[in-house]
């Protein structure tokens, strides 16, 4: 008989937000490795994302999702209180318990970046005596923006700051597990708490799900790419923040030294960047387009700052000619985007950090473009030799290593995670 696993995900589908992943492409799987799963979730209608109704398509029918109910956002905003997580706080505390009473579950899975959730699993813990893990797709408490001057710190840093940092030492007396896209977070929470030493972890990217390409490709889903006949169309879809300033600064730089010295080349590109901001329709300001505009690149730049439903990005992606995948200046970063980026097998330029994990993985698939902004010698005139092969028609589709497709697959990466429930229920 197959083990009982609840998880908490405050934001799941039709909600598309970048934390919901994880959890939506496993659920195909977790009852083939030995877990029958439920998710209890925030109800859509308290969150002001961006939906796309067929995010649920890739949800099992069978799959059980309980709805908690959170503040209204517009009454709890005039007190500066928007997250989610606090919103919900109560209500999934009493939703849980309820089900704890009545049902046995062998494992909680908190599987969010809404971390301030994860606080309940110490009380569910106490209280009903059920382990729980918890997934950090990004860091919680993190001395990031410490160094950072005050205008690239986020809204109300001060106080999320010493919220999540308190939050995060009661959350992990009590934690059974944990899952991180990267050593690093393990490693930062290891060096804070040292019982995490002597519980089970583990490193777990996320998967590579075809199943989103198979949807997008029989839906009517919008492409935000529109081709001229003789440009060369390459997108980027995403947010772009501050600190993606240093990747963008080494392709604009060389633009610019292209649009010099071979203008005729310089005109076959045109560069989508869309959904490039978190802020509500309106609101948004563009963070592509002030860079490109210092290197005198602006031209041959398309930045739209409103996000686009998850599925309308990979059917932007399926229609682009090349991607372009820019990483973070904070080591520590993979972008999540990278699996359906590779799975769409269009040539591909990914710049990032030297030290970012995501090199490692694009190493694994053989991937040909990928450079380190702050290492690759020449790497300006590498960007050109990326673009004159496009232009000779040679990447054509890529052709992967199938060790590292089958390794990164979001069924492998489940079967991970059901590996270690396992040795946390036994522990």
């Amino acid at each position: 008989m197959n083990k009982k696993l609840l998880i908490i995900s405050p934001y799941f589908a039709p909600t598309n937000a970048a934390d919901i992943h994880r959890v939506r492409m496993s659920l195909p799987y977790y009852a083939e490795f030995g877990w029958d799963a439920e998710v209890v979730t925030v109800h859509p209608k308290y969150n002001d994302f961006v939906k796309d109704e067929l995010l649920l398509d890739s949800v099992p029918r069978n799959i059980q999702i309980h709805y908690v109910k959170a503040l209204d956002k517009k009454a709890t905003s005039k007190f500066g209180l928007g997250s989610i997580a606090l919103r919900s706080l109560y209500f999934y505390y009493v939703t849980v318990a309820s089900l704890l009473r009545i049902k046995k579950y062998d494992l909680i899975y908190f599987s969010t970046t809404q971390f301030p959730v994860c606080i309940l699993g110490y009380y569910w813990n106490k209280k009903f005596n059920v382990p729980y893990v918890i997934d950090f797709q990004d860091p919680w408490h993190t001395d990031y923006y410490e160094s950072k001057p005050k205008n690239e710190r986020p809204p109300k840093y001060w106080f999320s700051y010493r919220l999540n940092r308190f939050f995060e030492a009661i959350a992990m007396k009590k934690v059974g597990g944990l899952i991180a896209v990267t050593d690093t977070y393990i490693t930062a929470l290891c060096d804070r708490y040292s019982r995490l030493r002597s519980i089970p972890s583990s490193v777990i990217t996320f998967g590579a799900f075809k199943a989103d390409f198979q949807i997008a490709a029989k839906n009517e889903v919008n492409s935000f790419i529109k081709k001229s006949e003789d440009k060369i169309a390459i997108a980027y879809v995403g947010v772009v923040g501050e600190i993606m300033a240093p990747s963008l600064t080494v392709l604009f730089k060389s633009l610019s030294a292209l649009k010099r010295t071979d203008h005729e080349l310089y005109e076959r590109f045109e560069w989508f960047f869309i959904g490039t901001s978190y802020a509500p329709a309106g609101m948004s300001k563009k963070t592509v387009m002030p860079i490109a505009e210092t290197f005198g690149v602006g031209d041959s730049i398309y930045e739209q700052t409103e996000r686009i439903s998850y599925f309308e990005a990979i059917k932007t992606i399926m229609t682009a000619d090349a991607l372009l995948i820019v990483g973070s200046d904070d080591p520590a970063y993979t972008a999540s985007k990278l699996y359906p980026y590779l799975l769409a097998n269009k040539p591909l330029l990914a710049i990032f950090n030297s030290a970012s994990p995501a090199l490692e993985i694009l190493k694994e698939y053989d991937a040909k473009y990928v450079y380190s902004y702050d290492k690759s010698a020449e790497i300006e005139l590498k960007i050109n030799d990326f673009l004159k092969t496009l232009v000779a028609g040679e990447p054509g589709e890529q052709q992967y290593n199938p060790g590292a497709i089958e390794k990164y697959s979001a069924e492998n990466m489940t079967k991970r995670q059901c590996e270690l429930f396992d040795q946390v229920i036994e522990k």
